[in-house]
């Protein structure tokens, strides 16, 4: 008996083992969603397009994006969150949605550290400060040393305090102990044309909405916030250089509602990196924003959220930043 019971439960653990893998190898069957907090239109959802193209050519079944903005994220998150987590829908997130709105808003109708399992990163998004063409200030070094001897003269445009290019905006204002006239618009193209305009004197925004302006030569740009200068923009400066560790860069990801099967999470993650490991996707996705080196791994990801949920703890307490 005692060997029969040692056999039976070698077996029950065998198919216990497979029964996951199994799922995971059938697994999709049919169309995977993809709610995206963003218009059509917009920079993630280009990206978030790309990326289902070449995994709906890997699994055999359509992607599709389904775009619900609004609500400074909170609309599509809610929605992602409130899916069945049955692993054919997913979330393509950004900063915002998944860490920078717990210390910007009371009352998020989600919760992104409950709410959701981490699948994969899809690279990050380096924001420049820029100027116009014309203007008189030449360099970074220029440009802190008018605002130092220029305090709440100098109008920087972003979008709005409770959007990465605000928060980029206060933050440099306090590393560099000076005060700026932050001016936020409605949009990045808004506050684009105005500084292109001389309306405003300085742009903070993320490099992919600036590149073509720079290219032609509407727009100056003195530095990155991401913590090493960016390809293609070799002759500007990171921030870090002159203000250690400063290292501020959007980025998008993709999660799944919380319950979701881990073998599907581990297969979406896999092909995930594969796709955005291939030389070409790399090339396509820096010429419309992230720069990407791969989604890492499921427990990366989620070292990585920690991570950023205690560093925005930390700022918030620090620039006395108040949910609303």
């Amino acid at each position: 008996m005692n060997r029969r019971h040692i056999q039976l439960g070698a077996i029950v653990l065998a198919l216990s083992l497979a029964a996951p893998l199994a799922a995971a190898q059938s697994w999709p069957s049919k169309p995977v969603k993809l709610i995206l907090s963003q218009p059509a239109g917009s920079g993630p959802d280009s990206v978030a397009r790309l990326i289902g193209d070449q995994l709906s050519r890997k699994w055999g079944q359509p992607v599709i994006v389904e775009n619900r903005p609004g609500g400074q994220n909170a609309i599509g998150a809610q929605a992602a969150a409130k899916a069945a987590p049955d692993g054919y829908t997913f979330y393509f997130a950004t900063a915002a949605a998944l860490v920078t709105n717990v210390y910007l808003f009371k009352n998020l109708p989600y919760d992104p550290q409950k709410n959701f399992t981490p699948v994969g990163m899809i690279g990050k998004v380096p924001f420049a400060v820029s100027v116009n063409a014309a203007s008189k200030l030449k360099s970074w070094p220029e440009l802190v040393a008018f605002a130092k001897s220029n305090p709440g003269k100098l109008t920087v445009a972003n979008e709005g305090p409770k959007t990465f290019s605000g928060m980029v905006t206060r933050i440099l204002g306090s590393n560099l102990g000076v005060e700026v006239n932050s001016v936020p618009f409605s949009s990045v193209s808004a506050a684009v044309t105005d500084t292109i305009g001389g309306q405003t004197e300085v742009l903070v925004s993320d490099v992919p909405s600036v590149a073509q302006m720079v290219s032609t030569g509407k727009l100056r740009p003195l530095a990155v916030t991401t913590a090493r200068r960016i390809v293609g923009w070799d002759a500007v400066p990171a921030i870090a250089e002159s203000l250690p560790g400063f290292d501020y860069a959007g980025w998008m990801s993709i999660v799944a509602p919380a319950g979701t099967p881990a073998a599907v999470v581990e297969r979406f993650n896999r092909d995930l990196d594969t796709v955005l490991k291939d030389k070409d996707m790399t090339a396509r996705l820096l010429a419309i924003g992230p720069m990407t080196e791969g989604a890492g791994t499921v427990p990366q990801m989620n070292a990585f959220l920690t991570e950023e949920h205690a560093r925005w703890s930390k700022l918030s307490v620090e620039l006395n930043i108040l949910p609303e």
